[in-house]
């Protein structure tokens, strides 16, 4: 899971950062607004934001950048002001969840983890590395790019997401996605693999030799 963190206090976002890392997570620091900016569009899956910065852009500002960027990405954002009125201007623009400051760090991390829960559990909606993939209209995107798939590359890439590491029969991808009467070579499943991996490069799936693939 990949998070950016917006915070002007060197020390505050050092000390996030390390328990962040700690969590497994990716984490990209910025120190100002105008920064930030710069990468409202990139694949995040969430952003931390804190709403006084340093600078003319402010939180609320980069918010509204982020909902029209990129309108899957997640977001918290923290306050010291007037809390009530940032809580509700905040959460209006579109953010996910607030948190007021000063707060622990295990506060924090717990509202980071039910956030980013909460955004992987949407309905019609899933994700793997810096994919987006929406169920009912089959949309893929990767940050502003659209993924075209083609109906069968499709219903492949939702097997090994919903088998995600484990092992997948060759003979169950044949039958699931060509139907149990196909009569034809079974090296169509090599050749739809082949194409989905050139245009999803982030998906690993690994080969296991005399028994099928797994998706990593």
């Amino acid at each position: 899971m990949k998070i950016y963190f917006v915070e002007d206090e060197v020390n505050i976002s050092e000390i996030i950062r390390k328990y962040l890392t700690r969590e497994n997570y990716d984490v990209t620091v910025f120190y100002d607004g105008e920064t930030a900016m710069e990468h409202v569009g990139d694949p995040v899956d969430l952003w931390i934001l804190d709403i006084m910065l340093t600078g003319e852009i402010d939180g609320f500002d980069l918010i509204k950048a982020i909902s029209k960027a990129n309108p899957e990405a997640a977001v918290i954002f923290t306050s010291a002001r007037d809390q009530a009125l940032d809580k509700i201007k905040g959460l209006e623009l579109g953010s996910d969840d607030y948190i007021a400051k000063p707060y622990s760090t295990k506060e924090l991390m717990l509202r980071v983890k039910a956030v980013l829960k909460r955004k992987n559990s949407r309905p019609g909606h899933m994700t793997y590395s810096d994919y987006s993939i929406q169920l009912d209209s089959r949309e893929i995107r990767q940050g502003d790019k659209l993924i075209e798939l083609t109906n069968k590359e499709f219903e492949m890439l939702l097997v090994f997401l919903k088998n995600k590491q484990e092992p997948i029969e060759r003979k169950l991808l044949l039958e699931t996605i060509w139907g149990k009467n196909y009569v034809g070579s079974d090296r169509v499943v090599d050749d739809l693999l082949r194409r989905l991996r050139s245009k999803m490069p982030l998906l690993r799936i690994e080969t296991i030799y005399g028994f099928g693939y797994r998706l990593l």
